[in-house]
């Protein structure tokens, strides 16, 4: 199959002039929407069964994989992000040490402190000084590839070394990331994303990586009947024959949202990552641009999400007055760009402050 073009996938999706909040939740593809129509009539028309939806399953595994650059085989599956990271916080070894990112998103940090009865230690640094923080002492450092309240993106680099020199392991969070930064999931030890967001699938799709050298450091303790090595022969006790691959780690999928997932996780993989990255921050510089003589913004790597404070949320407000469907979040107003955005939602954004006075950051 030829890749998917730039200008292809954006006629996968409708009209979002003025959204402006992939951050928070993505637009459905029109394959979405169809896949899931179809589906439930077929459900109302008795004509779906349990085994045609575990290969749909196996078709977003396969198209998630590719997507970000790793095997099949290190690909598990479940419906939220926090309780992968819970799981992987139950790994962790009585009274080892975790490294978080200071304000990083809770479902990422909150499963290692719930460990604290264990002599678990959560420390916490600026993502910008992340990699100098890592010692000798950290078991594990937790970040997110994007933070979800600034935007900012984190050095991956840096941090990955860091942890290989200090004998740590690397848990990333992509959720704010795949599907508009190109990102690389083989070079973390375990990642997670919920795929709701840039990934544009409906919610209760998300996503584990893990290396296989560290299969075996971590304990599947949400083990089901999906974790078994063949599903349909872990239905039942007394044992249960763990997958010998990242599929161990898998819970049981809700049915209808994989449904939902195929057409739009099969999308973002045969798609030039490149490009949607290029388009995405290309219309947040445009808008960074011009506001900055107004309001000082957060700056460094590129990024699609573009904040800035707004302790009253008048900002907010003003945007959604005009019809832009933005986000507030830790005080920030936040806007972020994907495929549907053009030009004119950058200029609308500039057009709904112009009557709000000026505010540093």
């Amino acid at each position: 199959m030829a890749p998917t073009t730039f200008d292809e996938a954006r006629t996968s999706f409708p009209e979002g002039s003025g959204y402006l909040a992939a951050c928070t939740l993505g637009l459905p593809t029109i394959g979405t929407v169809d896949a899931l129509t179809a589906d439930l009539s077929a459900w109302q028309e008795t004509r779906t069964d349990a085994a045609s939806y575990g290969r749909v399953v196996e078709d977003v595994r396969r198209s998630y994989a590719d997507l970000v650059g790793v095997s099949v085989r290190d690909v598990a599956i479940g419906s939220q992000t926090s309780a992968m990271v819970a799981m992987i916080a139950a790994s962790v070894p009585d009274g080892a040490e975790v490294l978080c990112v200071e304000g990083d998103f809770s479902s990422l940090v909150a499963p290692f402190l719930m460990q604290a009865h264990r002599g678990v230690r959560v420390r916490h640094a600026p993502l910008a000084e992340l990699a100098d923080h890592v010692d000798a002492s950290t078991w594990l450092v937790a970040y997110s590839a994007v933070q979800s309240a600034t935007g900012a993106v984190a050095d991956a680099t840096a941090i990955r070394a860091a942890a290989r020199a200090h004998g740590a392991l690397t848990l990333n969070d992509l959720t704010q990331a795949a599907g508009w930064l190109p990102v690389d999931a083989a070079a973390d030890d375990i990642t997670v994303c919920h795929a709701y967001k840039w990934l544009c699938a409906p919610r209760g799709v998300a996503f584990l990586t893990v290396r296989e050298a560290v299969l075996d450091r971590l304990r599947p303790s949400q083990a089901g009947w999906y974790s078994g090595e063949d599903v349909w022969s872990s239905c039942y006790g007394p044992s249960l024959h763990l997958a010998d691959s990242a599929r161990r780690f898998d819970v049981s999928p809700a049915w209808q949202a994989w449904v939902g997932a195929a057409p739009a996780i099969a999308l973002f993989a045969e798609l030039d990552a490149s490009a949607v990255y290029t388009h995405d921050t290309g219309l947040a510089a445009a808008l960074r641009a011009g506001i900055g003589d107004r309001r000082s913004l957060l700056t460094g790597t590129p990024s699609a999400i573009v904040t800035w404070l707004d302790p009253d949320g008048e900002d907010l407000r003003a945007m959604q007055s005009a019809g832009i469907t933005a986000s507030g979040r830790a005080g920030r107003a936040r806007v972020a760009f994907h495929l549907w955005n053009t030009d004119d939602d950058a200029a609308a954004v500039l057009d709904a402050l112009e009557t709000r006075p000026a505010r540093m950051l």
